[in-house]
Order: structure tokens, then C-alpha cells, then sequence
């Protein structure tokens, strides 16, 4: 992500918080949209695994 678009981002998160999030409210947000980032990141780059497959890996019930 860009600075600018990160920035922009950040004012974004912190105005839809309400006036009494905490510090931990800011990071899970912040956290939050970072993983997302990066799982969609993953996706775009081919790094993703069919739900059958992990359900099989794990030996889950379809």
C-alpha cells in the first residue's frame, strides 16, 4: 500500500471508531486490515488452497 493511501486508511479506521475505543480497539483494527491485506495479497499471487482440500488436510466433514 502506498503512504498516502495508508495514511488515508488510518484516519479512516480511527474516524469509525467510537469515542471510547481503547488502544487495543485501534490495534485489532489496524490488525485486522493488515491480515486482510495480505490474504488478499496471497490470493492474487496464487498462494491459496481449495476449501475441499484444507477440510481433507484437517479431516473435517464436508
Amino acid at each position: 500500500m502506498q503512504t498516502e493511501s495508508m495514511k488515508q486508511e488510518a484516519y479512516h479506521i480511527l474516524d469509525n471508531l467510537s469515542d471510547e475505543a481503547t488502544w487495543d480497539d485501534l490495534m485489532y483494527k489496524i490488525y485486522v486490515r493488515q491480515t486482510i491485506e495480505a490474504g488478499v495479497k496471497d490470493s492474487d499471487k496464487g498462494r491459496t488452497v481449495d476449501v475441499k482440500e484444507v477440510r481433507k488436510r484437517f479431516g473435517l466433514a464436508e
